[in-house]
């Protein structure tokens, strides 16, 4: 495989090899022999085809073909107030009618997706290459189809798309996100709601959960580092299911992509258990009564939340989604700014001490805290989308680094300020007569109405996969399977409506998952024997405490859900 890559461009094209004394021997005794000769070309044309075939099966993209483009937005974060972030042009209709064009598109579309179509053009023209002229009549050449054979040698898992192969070898202008750029995608992927249920983490498990929240970092970050890793272990891997694929075949490939949809369509039952516990603190007296019954406010407010939220998940392109994915940094700082207000500066002060650990709860803790970094889904993308790929460490390096703060601080200043009393939100706790708290609230309240659309649109993209050709075209298609993934969503928001224990239970069945145990089991099958024994051991360690982490924070999530269900 290295050689592959070291090889020029025309290696892609052609290669020539000088054939041996005996080799030419034996084809003049076939050629003589006429019928023999014949037969031998019909045999080698048939073992090419059937090659050429499993090759093919083996280099189509498999089920999500849809998932690169739609995490891409989470690592092309623009803003129409911030002009320091790159947009993606996932909607850029087909240019040129070649298959080298295609190509070229698609890296484009990526890699440089601010370019005018003239300048595109342009482009196209400066870099595509040239053929190289026929070789001599006396060479073996060996075509493309040939190369496949080289990739089987190689003991790939995964054949790179031919996109991937294409734009690999073309002298690309170097475009992309720049360090900061990178930094604030990663900071908004990792940045979100789990910062509301830090200091009920610590309530949950004892004063241990701060440096479980660390060490948690730390590994994450870790893993985060494996993911780039394996990227770079073979041409054509973009994504985490690639990875999975590299790494286990297609099984891999499923597996992962199921989790990380789930994981997604989880938290957007959060979202909606979030605004009705918010809009029930702002608004505690509102209800609704039907036939005679009542129903409680925060139901209400989730189905309002359901209903305003519909509209945006009917876009299909995900660029105008994109305009409003820089929230997720700006709400985190406001959350952090307000909490340290309201106890400093308002003066509920700081008081309240709790126990240094917890042992019946600590499972809980640690699922609460494993959501907040379970980002590992959209690194690959940053990773890919970066101008530099050489600083994707250091990125990472820092935007764990800047949560640790965020997360660490909110914990520590919530669990301080409320002690025994606190909730599953913070916000939910801050006195609602401040006006820090009231910022607070209506920040919280806002952000699942913009960021609902962009976590439910891969999971919708991907069930428009699995349609025929002709339905996942329609428009009506289109909306109603949003639309019931939106019903869906409410729904189990109403029949479990415990933001706390749910929570737990994204962060240890799904997070854990994704974020310490698939990607340490990913770099060992890729990396095999290679890898150093201390390395080797300090990913099965890992994997080994993620098994045990998600094992009881999943049946203590479950647990705490079932009880609190029985007391309603």
């Amino acid at each position: 495989m290295e050689s592959e890559r070291a090889s020029p461009p025309e290696a892609r094209f052609y290669l020539d090899f000088d054939a041996d004394e005996e080799d030419e021997q034996q084809q003049q005794r076939k050629v003589s022999s006429g019928d023999g000769f014949h037969h031998k070309i019909e045999e080698e044309d048939g073992e090419d085809e059937e090659e050429e075939e499993e090759d093919d099966a083996l280099a189509t993209p498999r089920w999500p073909q849809s998932y690169r483009k739609s995490m891409d937005i989470y690592s092309h974060m623009p803003s129409p107030s911030l002009n320091f972030l790159t947009s993606p042009n996932v909607s850029r209709s087909s240019l040129l009618s070649t298959s080298l064009g295609k190509h070229y598109e698609s890296a484009t579309s990526i890699l440089d997706p601010l370019l005018t179509d003239q300048e595109f053009d342009k482009d196209e023209k400066r870099l595509t290459p040239s053929l190289p002229p026929p070789p001599p009549p006396q060479s073996h050449i060996v075509t493309v189809s040939s190369e496949t054979r080289l990739r089987k040698t190689s003991s790939t898992r995964i054949s790179p798309s031919s996109d991937a192969q294409d734009y690999h070898h073309l002298q690309l202008p170097k475009q992309g996100c720049t360090f900061f750029q990178a930094t604030l995608n990663g900071i908004n992927v990792l940045a979100g709601v789990g910062v509301l249920s830090t200091p009920y983490a610590l309530k949950q498990g004892g004063w241990i959960g701060a440096i479980i929240l660390l060490l948690f970092a730390v590994v994450c970050c870790y893993t985060g580092i494996l993911l780039r890793k394996c990227l770079e272990s073979e041409p054509g891997l973009v994504t985490y299911p690639d990875i999975g694929q590299a790494a286990f075949g297609r099984i891999g490939r499923l597996v992962i992509s199921i989790i990380l949809y789930v994981e997604l369509y989880a938290c957007c039952v959060e979202f909606l258990i979030l605004e009705g516990d918010n809009l029930a603190s702002l608004f505690p007296n509102a209800h609704f009564s039907f036939n005679g019954r009542k129903m409680e406010s925060q139901k209400v407010f989730s189905m309002i939340a359901a209903l305003f939220i519909l509209p945006t998940v009917w876009l299909r392109d995900l660029s105008l989604l994109s305009y409003i994915s820089a929230g997720g940094v700006v709400t985190s700082i406001i959350v952090v700014v307000s909490v340290w207000w309201v106890g400093a500066v308002d003066g509920v002060g700081f008081r309240n001490t709790g126990s240094f650990i917890n042992f019946g709860n600590l499972p809980v803790s640690i699922g609460l805290i494993g959501f907040c970094f379970s980002g590992h889904a959209v690194f690959p993308n940053i990773y890919s989308s970066m101008k530099d790929r050489a600083q994707f460490n250091r990125v990472l390096q820092l935007c764990f680094l800047l949560c640790i703060l965020m997360y660490g601080g909110v914990a520590i200043m919530g669990f301080k300020m409320f002690g025994a009393e606190t909730q599953s939100q913070v916000t939910l706790n801050l006195p609602k007569q401040f006006v820090a708290s009231k910022i607070a609230l209506w920040t919280t309240v806002i952000t699942p109405l913009t960021k609902y659309a962009l976590t439910i649109t891969p999971v919708a993209l991907s069930l428009e996969e699995l349609l025929p050709t002709q339905v996942s075209k329609n428009h009506f298609a289109s909306v109603l399977i949003r639309t019931s993934l939106v019903t869906s969503t409410l729904f189990v928001a109403l029949m479990i409506p415990f933001f706390g224990f749910v929570m737990a239970f994204i962060g240890s069945f799904l997070s854990l998952t994704g974020s310490l145990i698939l990607p340490s089991a990913c770099y060992l099958s890729i990396s095999g024997r290679r890898i150093p024994k201390t390395q080797a051991i300090i990913c099965v360690v890992t994997i080994f405490i993620g098994v045990i982490a998600a094992i009881a924070g999943t049946y203590s999530s479950v647990t705490g859900i079932i009880t609190q269900y029985k007391s309603r």
